[in-house]
């Protein structure tokens, strides 16, 4: 269980905060960087919320990957340097990838096939959750960077979970405008 009593502790005015196992990192650190960019793909998928409430289908899905996404900065925060400890520290699983697999081939059944690319907007709904969609490209960069570097690792499934939430918000933008009917389709050299 979680429990904060205080906001604000000083400790980080030095410019380090803690990372789960209490290590104090540089707030620039690649491990912070990435942990704080899937809160960030968090609070937009959050925005988007706003606008999909009434979506019985797709706002329950979208509440998952929020409470996923918790889940994987909670694992990022703390590295599995191999240290014994008493406690099993949480990790994303298999199953959680399975999950966001399984909502994406839900939702893409509804969808026809895509002739073109397409822009970010439509409805108020699509445009959040494009947004959504490139910080969590974003974080998953991040994650693969930090996963190559020299004395840090990140599993397999973090890595893999990533890469799924980026391709359902895809898919769930495209929901949000009506289907796909409604998206707006890049049409190449339109404006030579």
């Amino acid at each position: 269980m979680v429990i904060l009593n205080r906001i604000y502790t000083r400790t980080g005015d030095d410019g380090t905060t803690a990372l789960g196992s209490g290590e104090r990192r540089p707030k620039f650190d690649l491990r912070v960087e990435a942990y704080g960019t899937v809160d960030e793909a968090n609070a937009c998928i959050g925005m988007a919320r706003v606008h999909t409430a009434g979506n019985a289908e797709l706002d329950p899905m979208l509440g998952r990957v929020q409470n996923d996404l918790f889940d994987l900065g909670a694992d990022l925060a703390r590295p599995d340097n191999g240290e014994k400890l008493d406690f099993e520290p949480l990790r994303i699983v298999a199953s959680q990838v399975s999950r966001v697999e399984a909502d994406i081939d839900v939702l893409n059944k509804r969808l026809d096939r895509l002739r073109s690319f397409v822009l970010s907007g439509g409805s108020p709904a699509s445009a959040a959750l494009h947004l959504a969609r490139t910080v969590a490209r974003r974080a998953e960069r991040l994650m693969v960077e930090l996963a190559r570097k020299p004395g840090e690792t990140v599993s397999g499934e973090a890595l893999q979970y990533i890469n799924r939430v980026s391709d359902f918000l895809f898919v769930a933008a495209r929901i949000a405008n009506d289907d796909g009917r409604a998206d707006v389709l890049w049409v190449p050299g339109k404006n030579r």
